[in-house]
Parts: C-alpha cells; structure tokens; sequence
C-alpha cells in the first residue's frame, strides 16, 4: 500500500539525504540494483562494492541513511522501538523504487541488496512488498523484529532468487533468524540460497559477492545467463 501525501511527508527522516547514482544511465540500464548500506556505513561503502560486482549495463542506486542508520536499536528489538525511522527506511526504498518504474525499469528488473542494517531492511522491505524482483541479496541479515514477530506477510514473491549468506556465529544476526527469513521467503515463492560461513568476521567475503553478481546478471542477460546453467 501507497502511503498518501501526508504520510510521505511526516516520514521524511530519511528521504532528504540524497542519493548516490552509479553505473549505466538509467535510460539505457538493461536492470538496476539498490543498495542499502550497514549502521554506521556510508554510500562510499557501498559505490566500492559496485566496483568488486563489476556488472555491466545496471544502474546502481545507493541512498543515505540519515546519521548513517536506517533505524535506532538492534533488529530484532519491538518493532515499535525502531519507527518512524523505520517506516521512513522502508518509504525511501519504495520511493526508489517508483523512480526506477518511471524510468522504465520494473521490480522484476531490480535488486534489492543490502549489508547487515541494510540487509535487514531489503529482506523486510521485499516481504512487506511481495512481488517478483529482479532478486533479493542479503550479506548479513534477517527479517525484522524480535524472536516469535508473527510473520504474517502477504503476497507472492513468484520465483524471485534470493540470496542469504552469513557469518556463523555473527554478533549482530542470529543464524536462528537466517534460517528463519529463508523459510518465510521460500513460504513467499521465493528461490532462496543460504550460506554460512563459519568464523567469517562480519564483513563480506569473495563468494558472496561472486553470489550477487549472479543474480544481477540474470536481470541484465536472462537469456544467456539460462543458457549458461543449461
């Protein structure tokens, strides 16, 4: 559901930080992906991952989280504890989304990726939107809210790839709550990949991004990429 005028305006904590815009110009981008940084990150984070993706022909959209965090406490805390700045995290990404739909790039020609805090925002944002994307990729995160958070999300997710990987343990993000938003997604319509990596620092290692890159190249070359698994 659209928030109204009204609404946009009364949650616009994160929506005045700008964006950062990288890649093949939209008007010509074969697909796109919007990339959410981690709590205490910054969209430079971000632009040097696009560099280790290296995709040709995608538009990369990288916003600013507002004191460079898209909510206030832990992930898992009461849902309540992390508004408005929550539901203005989830409007911008909405709002991103809408400008990439004018522009003639659909959902199911867009990734969501995010790290951690960002993570946790993409995997909720696409289940509070269930449609099909261009694919979901979460280095380090999981839906949001505390343990027993009833996951009543509607909608179809219809085939969108996923991809979960993860420190084992990470100090951030229970592999409880991975596992978790694997089953919701798959429950979605979802194709989810899940990877631990045991002893990992939280960061983001070569494999995970070999992963994502995958993704975002079925939503540039579908076709070839098909052919290539065939």
């Amino acid at each position: 559901m659209t928030a109204s005028r009204g609404d946009r305006d009364l949650l616009r904590i994160h929506g005045d930080r700008g964006v950062e815009r990288t890649g093949a110009p939209l008007d010509a981008a074969a697909g796109a992906v919007i990339l959410l940084h981690g709590r205490g990150g910054d969209a430079g984070g971000m632009l040097d991952l696009v560099a280790e993706i290296d995709v040709d022909g995608v538009a990369y959209v990288v916003p600013r989280a507002s004191g460079n965090s898209w909510y206030p406490r832990s992930f898992l805390a009461p849902l309540q504890a992390n508004e408005p700045a929550l539901s203005s995290a989830l409007q911008l990404v909405e709002e991103l989304l809408d400008d990439l739909s004018g522009a003639g790039i659909d959902a199911d020609r867009v990734v969501v990726a995010g790290f951690s805090q960002g993570a946790c925002l993409g995997l909720e944002f696409a289940a509070r939107h269930a449609q099909r994307f261009g694919g979901i990729v979460a280095f380090t995160g999981g839906l949001i809210g505390p343990p027993q958070t009833p996951r009543r999300y509607g909608g179809n997710i219809n085939g969108t790839p996923v991809f979960l990987g993860s420190s084992v343990p990470d100090p951030h993000v229970p592999w409880e709550r991975v596992e978790e938003t694997a089953g919701v997604l798959e429950r979605m319509g979802a194709v989810v990949d899940v990877r631990g990596y045991p002893g990992m620092p939280h960061t983001i290692n070569a494999e995970e991004i070999e992963a994502a890159r995958g993704i975002i190249r079925t939503v540039v070359a579908p076709a070839a990429v098909a052919e290539s698994w065939s």
